[in-house]
């Protein structure tokens, strides 16, 4: 059974530092895990895709919130 995703707090933090955290932090997951990250890096609606998919990561799903963005990754 899989467990509920955890969320990322990444708000605040420009490019790269979004991305190069959850990069680390989906390292010590399980493949097959989900996490949650959410940024307020504009650039994050770039540059979290392009990590996944250069990575071997699932991008399941893109919500807008406030001034940010939440994705939801599952690890390859």
């Amino acid at each position: 059974m899989q467990r509920a995703p955890a969320t990322y707090d990444l708000k605040g933090l420009n490019c790269p530092l979004p991305v190069l955290k959850a990069r680390k932090r989906l390292a010590s997951m399980e493949a097959g895990d989900r996490l949650w990250v959410a940024t307020t890096d504009p650039l994050a609606t770039v540059d979290i895709p392009a990590f996944c998919t250069e990575a071997g990561h699932r991008l399941i799903q893109t919500i807008k919130i406030g001034n940010g963005h939440q994705f939801l990754i599952e690890r390859g």
